[in-house]
């Protein structure tokens, strides 16, 4: 009987093949650190690890960026976004409101490694919703409720807006709008300033309606007074001389007409020509 030998297994064989795949997985980890693509909407900060740390100066723009494989990429985004606070706040007079704010804002690009260094990635959070509220609420409780909710929302907006850029700016944060979405108001005091507002804007329209009567009847008066300067001159600049000699002008241009006619001369009162029908 025949016996069937299999062939021994020889680990020195596959060796070779171990070393060139620990090698590839080697270098696809290393090539995946030193080539790094960053979208349009993304910055990147190099952090040198193993000698200065964080480069804020050098920052990595969009495409293709070849970073040393034993540094740090920290990605940044800096496309505009949107935060929305709703808060109750205390106005000049100490009545509570509720207010929805929303801010839009950006991280300024070629900044972000000075924005990281102080705050990590929780700059909204640690910076940018803080800084709002306080501005906020500093700045309502300068005013009353009416002057919130009708006649100086707008002036109120700009100054919140002006105190957060301030600060926003000097961290490296570009503040794009900041719009008052809603004003809530206790429902009887929010009554009564549309009941005040509505009474000054019929006081208004009642004043206007005055002076509009007033404006018609001076220039009335100032026709009629026109008219009647007109009037007396025109009085004072006919005389019974002016007024024989158009009368003498018309006779002769009736008396040019085809039709037939008697002219007695000096048959009337003021010495002018009469005229008669002939037929």
């Amino acid at each position: 009987m025949n016996d069937f030998q299999q062939p021994s297994f020889d680990p020195g064989k596959i060796r070779p093949y171990i070393f060139i795949g620990v090698a590839v997985v080697i270098l696809l980890i290393v090539v995946s650190n030193i080539f790094v693509i960053l979208q349009p909407t993304e910055r990147g900060v190099v952090f040198k690890k193993y000698t200065t740390g964080l480069d804020v100066d050098n920052i990595k723009g969009e495409g293709l960026n070849i970073i040393a494989p034993w540094n740090d990429v920290i990605i940044f985004r800096i496309e505009e976004q949107q935060i929305e606070e709703t808060m109750d706040v205390l106005s000049k007079d100490g009545l509570s409101i509720s207010i929805d704010v929303s801010l839009r804002f950006r991280p300024k690009p070629e900044e972000i490694g000075y924005l990281y260094r102080a705050f990590r990635n929780s700059y909204i959070e640690s910076l940018i919703r803080p800084e709002l509220r306080s501005a906020v609420r500093k700045i309502i409780g300068q005013y009353t409720p009416e002057e919130l909710y009708a006649t100086k929302r707008q002036e109120i907006e700009t100054k919140i807006e002006q105190s957060t850029r301030e600060i926003l700016d000097d961290n490296f944060i570009q503040l794009k709008a900041l719009l008052f979405r809603s004003i809530k108001l206790p429902q009887t005091i929010k009554t009564s300033i549309e009941t005040k507002l509505a009474a000054e804007q019929e006081a208004q329209k009642y004043d206007y309606l005055i002076q509009k009567e007033k404006k018609e009847a001076e220039r009335r008066r100032i026709d009629a007074e026109g008219k009647a300067t007109a009037n007396r001159i025109l009085s004072a600049s006919i005389t019974d001389n002016i007024l024989r000699e158009k009368g003498i002008s018309a006779t002769e241009e009736l008396a040019k007409s085809s039709n037939s006619k008697i002219v007695v001369i000096g048959g009337g009162g003021d010495g002018l020509p009469l005229i008669l029908n002939g037929q």
